[in-house]
């Protein structure tokens, strides 16, 4: 039975992009919004450094909508059945980001199952190391339409807006959100996000990610409590939001294998004690300035957009974000990652706005530093162009 039931959550084509939980990906649903709105979550990471991806779903015309597409594992269509049965077909799925692999990689095959469904995709989607046409890359050409260029789906209901372009040099970071006019939801990938201290419920699936970073040094073992998993959490957001924070220091290999391949340590799953990983004391003082509490999410700019994507493009966020705060009766912000639903309203994007206007919507310069670093570095190669062409 447990074996059946593992089956459910296999994902065969997770070699094209490696990431954590790789072949065996466990899907939770949520409905956000009674009967209109579902979430579809797993989780991806790299070194059990996981956050959760969510797929949203939107009750539309005699039908579904699907927005940013996940592997469609048996267990992810089977979910997605059920709704089907109670509110209609799979009409259309939608790819709102032209850069996020992450967000790619499951659409040719739920477009497969859903071989009815239109599909819609930002203007400008690139491929690495090789640009190639979208039908290389499993995405059906007859019923392919992009966003704008073609028009757009469900306008009665959608209001859709663009944060970009802007030239990446090797392609182009453009994100297009979805404003659901009846529940007030704007829906995004990866622009604006909400966290809160709890460990999302994907986790209890399996807890490993956490209870493994929660640790100090490799000869801990992994012991699941309340405790660990809320510090195992605020690390893996640190992680996954700075790359490399401030407080993360990396110790001498001499010092990693002092503390590995202790007894129950042995095996796959615990990385056999390595851990390359050593946290400052008040570590804790950084995840508090991007981490609220379970009632109030902190929202801001991903970092990484901030440093990496927008140093020479903020006309262009605020020019999206004050379009975005006159949509009539902005409550909800959905993004693909962290916490969802969040309270969003213009009163949080006026504030969003003011951050930026100040400069505090720099959080954590100190933490940034890599990213602005490695910023730096690929603008001096010629990797990031000087001017944006579009």
């Amino acid at each position: 039975m447990m074996q059946e039931h593992k089956n459910k959550m296999n994902w065969p084509w997770w070699p094209l992009f490696p990431l954590y939980p790789y072949g065996t990906k466990k899907t939770i649903n949520k409905e956000l919004v009674p009967n209109v709105i579902w979430s579809f979550e797993q989780l991806q990471g790299l070194y059990y450094v996981a956050v959760p991806i969510r797929m949203t779903v939107l009750k539309v015309d005699d039908g579904l909508m699907l927005i940013n597409p996940i592997p469609p594992t048996e267990e992810v269509i089977n979910e997605i059945k059920k709704l089907t049965a109670i509110h209609g077909q799979v009409k259309t799925i939608v790819l709102p980001t032209s850069s996020g692999l992450e967000h790619k990689i499951g659409l040719p095959a739920l477009a497969r199952y859903f071989e009815d469904a239109e599909i819609w995709l930002s203007p400008g989607q690139w491929s690495f190391p090789i640009n190639l046409p979208l039908s290389f890359i499993g995405i059906p050409k007859r019923r392919t339409r992009i966003l704008f260029e073609d028009g757009l789906p469900f306008e009665a209901l959608c209001d859709w807006s663009s944060l970009g372009p802007i030239d990446l040099g090797l392609g182009r970071f453009q994100e297009v959100s979805c404003f659901h006019k009846p529940t007030g939801s704007l829906i995004v990938t990866d622009s604006i996000i909400g966290i809160d201290e709890n460990p999302p419920d994907i986790f209890d699936h399996d807890p490993t990610p956490l209870l493994f970073h929660s640790r100090d040094r490799g000869d801990e073992q992994l012991i699941d409590t309340n405790k660990s998993r809320k510090k195992g959490w605020a690390r893996l957001v640190l992680f996954s939001i700075f790359l490399k924070p401030n407080k993360l220091k990396i110790p001498s290999i001499s010092e990693i294998y002092r503390f590995s391949f202790y007894k129950g340590l042995r095996n796959i799953k615990s990385h056999f004690g390595i851990y390359p990983f050593l946290w400052q004391e008040d570590w804790e003082k950084s995840a508090q300035k991007i981490i609220g509490k379970t009632s109030s999410p902190i929202i801001q700019i991903a970092p990484v957009l901030q440093k990496l994507i927008l140093p020479r493009s903020v006309d262009i966020l605020k020019k999206w974000l004050e379009l975005i705060k006159d949509f009539d009766g902005l409550q909800l912000l959905i993004s693909a990652h962290y916490s969802a639903p969040i309270k969003f309203t213009r009163t949080e994007c006026e504030k969003l706005i003011a951050e930026i206007d100040s400069g505090e919507w720099d959080m954590s310069k100190e933490d940034s530093e890599f990213l602005s670093i490695l910023y730096k570095r690929l603008f001096d190669l010629g990797i990031i162009p000087k001017e944006n062409k579009y």
